[in-house]
């Protein structure tokens, strides 16, 4: 049997780990497409910061690790799935056959189409690559401009703050993180990293980057970024982090359903048979939610690449649903997301807010189950409000009670806990 993956980031490595254990003598091909050993684009910030080398990042520390599982590691890009001929081709014209197949090609930047956005000093922060590029203009007192000021781009942004550079960020939406994060939430952490020196322009669009001296072509003279907002802002250095999108352009015509991602159901199988996706581009179902969702962290790539791999040398096993959660770490303030954050129609919510003590608390619900909330601060809460979004526990009389004191939560999880635990023993 003949597994190729397409794809060397961490639901690549971790498929083709499982499919190894599971079968010692099939054959293993796994194709990437940048030069580096395969590593994680989440260790990149770390890499910014010096609290990890370039090998810090890779994904397998020990010497020879893929030779020595008898995985074979290949440089190339697809460019289309042939699922008559069950092969891939790439592009540079050579083919590669298949029994069975994973796509577990990850996202890409997704680079807005600003004028001057591809000249020298703009640079998206999500290769090894650009993460040299960065660190080389990203010198102490250097004015550094971020396009975005999501989940990722704050992420980044801490990154940029401890190497001391003059920071501004901009961001479209009227407040930061907000695709994660309610008005209150968002605001807050605005305010936070105003306080901690990071300009931060909110409801503004670059509308063009100049570069006014002739020396600017070669990268070495600073831009003038022009704001929606009418501002002109200098920058020695543009990051652009303003979201990704799945890498599937090379499956149009292949006959595989693509969404926003690649369409699988709850073995994470394609409507092809034998062929997979996992990780930032797969379209996965979600339980919680009841639709099929592109949720682009690493814990969903690692689980769903291990129900792909599981599946692809015949067990049957399903994915349990998605994980809807982040948690940020912004300049040292903790925020986190969960499930349906911006509530259901016909729910309830409930917030409470402490500006003064940096800590905020919106959860949502859906009849009596919590489906979704925001956090700051309530850092001791964060494993509960998991488990009560995920666990879609019924709360009972405990719903009531959090409408009047939200921070009742570990009560409430402990008391639903109990309940269902004494239910399922009657």
């Amino acid at each position: 049997m003949k597994h190729v993956i397409l794809g060397a980031g961490p639901a690549g490595v971790i498929a083709a780990e499982t499919i190894r254990k599971h079968a010692p003598n099939d054959e293993i091909i796994v194709i990437g497409d940048e030069p580096e050993a395969p590593y994680s684009r989440m260790a990149i910030p770390y890499l910014l910061i010096g609290k990890v080398g370039e090998e810090g990042t890779h994904l397998r520390h020990g010497e020879n690790h893929y030779e020595k599982l008898g995985i074979t590691l290949k440089r190339g890009r697809a460019s289309k799935v042939d699922t008559q001929a069950r092969q891939v081709l790439l592009e540079d014209g050579s083919a590669e056959s298949f029994d069975k197949l994973l796509i577990a090609t990850g996202s890409s930047p997704a680079t807005p189409p600003i004028p001057g956005i591809q000249g020298p000093g703009v640079h998206p922060c999500w290769t090894l690559e650009d993460a040299r590029a960065i660190a080389a203009l990203a010198q102490p007192g250097a004015r550094v401009l971020q396009l975005g000021a999501g989940f990722i781009g704050c992420i980044i942004m801490e990154a940029l703050a401890m190497r001391g550079v003059q920071l501004s960020v901009v961001e479209m939406g009227d407040r930061m993180v907000p695709r994660m994060m309610g008005p209150t939430a968002g605001g807050m952490i605005k305010d936070w990293c105003v306080a901690k020196g990071v300009s931060v322009h909110t409801g503004a669009r670059v509308e063009a980057i100049d570069r006014p001296d002739a020396s600017a072509a070669a990268g070495c003279a600073p831009m003038s970024v022009r704001l929606s907002t009418g501002e002109r802002l200098d920058a020695d250095l543009v990051i652009s982090a303003t979201g990704v999108r799945p890498n599937i352009g090379f499956l149009e015509n292949s006959g595989i359903i693509c969404l926003v991602g690649v369409l699988t159901d709850e073995h994470l199988q394609t409507n092809v048979p034998g062929i997979y996706a996992a990780g930032d581009c797969a379209e996965a179902f979600d339980k919680v939610s009841g639709t099929t969702i592109v949720s682009a962290i690493q814990p969903n790539a690692a689980e769903q690449a291990r129900v792909a791999a599981l599946n692809m040398v015949g067990k049957t096993i399903e994915l349990k649903g998605v994980t809807q959660i982040n948690v940020l770490d912004t300049l040292g303030m903790i925020s986190a997301s969960f499930g349906k954050w911006d509530g259901v129609p016909g729910g309830q919510h409930v917030e409470l807010t402490d500006r003064e003590a940096g800590r905020h608390l919106s959860l949502q619900f859906s009849g009596d189950q919590l489906v979704g909330c925001n956090s700051i601060g309530w850092t001791n809460h964060v494993g509960v409000m998991r488990g009560l979004v995920e666990g879609q526990v019924r709360l009972g009389e405990w719903k009531d009670k959090l409408l009047e004191d939200p921070t009742l939560l570990m009560a409430a999880y402990l008391a639903s806990a109990q309940a269902q635990h004494e239910h399922a023993h009657v």
